[in-house]
């Protein structure tokens, strides 16, 4: 017996309906016990600080403790697949920026798929990366950036958060587009690369406003470009990379995902839980004094925007030849 596309269709909504109802009891009450909310990065960088953040929200409005667990290593690998494996349930979350996105080109064998085996809940902010350096690099500017690499290629150390990580992909980005040579260090998350950049280690780094934006307003580090077609509004001073590398843009986001087949109505009180955090005036604040912009998008467009950045980073990866390490 054959179908036609359209009654598929139906019988498939009709499916759907029908699963959905034993679903909607799961969110009564939900949660009735903490929440492990695990970052696959080390602490200190941006995605542990929005998530310290929304969590801490989110447990003054559920009445439940979300617990932030750091899970630092194989660029966000070993995190998300904890979460990728973790009971459906929204009793596991993971707060990631676009790592996966890229991982998914950037590692030929993955013990899970980013877009199969987790399901999107909510973004956090989306935010610029800053272009920053060291004081002691004579650059103060980009163009000034360009011309030293040029004269001195292979001896600026451009720090990541990890091999792939958006810190390294939009670095990569930068030195395909302007032609310069500079030798990729990638550290285990944003706080010990930051650490480094701080004391001397390494001279440049594509960091997040998040994590530097103290250090960049106290002199501590230099900022030349955002990477990003308009200005940060915190950061008002420091041009767009695109003024002086046509065409330049690579835009961060934060989000919180759940293991696959957590069910909808759970993903909906949580997606709605975290917009009402994000709608908050004091998170927005919060979050634009750390250079982003409060994100709020349904688990649809979310999903969306990660099939789209895995598309585009899958060009730059391809392009630089990047391999996981």
């Amino acid at each position: 017996m054959r179908f036609s596309r359209r009654r598929f269709l139906q019988l498939a909504g009709s499916a759907a309906g029908a699963t959905a109802l034993p679903h909607r009891a799961c969110a009564i009450g939900f949660p009735i016990r903490p929440v492990r909310v695990i970052v696959p990065f080390a602490a200190g960088g941006g995605t542990d600080i929005l998530a310290r953040l929304i969590g801490q929200r989110l447990s003054e409005r559920l009445g439940q403790q979300f617990v932030i667990e750091n899970r630092p290593g194989g660029n966000s690998n070993i995190g998300t697949e904890a979460v990728a494996r973790a009971a459906p349930d929204g009793y596991t979350l993971l707060v990631v920026d676009a790592s996966p996105a890229i991982n998914a080109t950037l590692y030929d064998h993955l013990n899970f798929n980013f877009i199969r085996d987790l399901t999107p809940v909510a973004t956090i902010a989306s935010q610029p990366l800053v272009m920053e350096v060291n004081p002691s690099l004579p650059a103060k500017t980009v163009p000034e950036l360009i011309a030293y690499a040029k004269a001195n290629p292979g001896k600026i150390n451009m720090a990541s958060a990890g091999t792939g990580n958006p810190t390294h992909v939009s670095g990569e980005l930068f030195k395909m587009m302007a032609g310069v040579d500079m030798v990729h260090v990638p550290y285990r998350g944003t706080g010990p690369a930051l650490t480094d950049l701080l004391g001397g280690q390494v001279q440049i780094m594509f960091g997040s406003p998040l994590a530097s934006i103290e250090h960049i307003m106290a002199g501590r580090l230099r900022a030349l470009a955002v990477t990003t077609a308009t200005r940060l509004e915190v950061l008002p001073d420091v041009p767009p990379l695109a003024d002086f590398v046509p065409g330049y843009e690579a835009n961060a986001w934060y989000g919180v995902s759940a293991p696959g087949k957590t069910p909808t109505d759970i993903i909906e009180k949580l997606n709605a839980e975290i917009n009402a955090a994000l709608a908050d005036p004091k998170i927005k604040v919060r979050i634009a004094d750390l250079g982003g912009t409060a994100l709020a998008l349904a688990p649809s467009e979310f999903t969306t925007l990660i099939v789209e950045d895995t598309k585009k980073w899958a060009k730059v990866v391809n392009f630089a030849g990047i391999k996981a390490q």
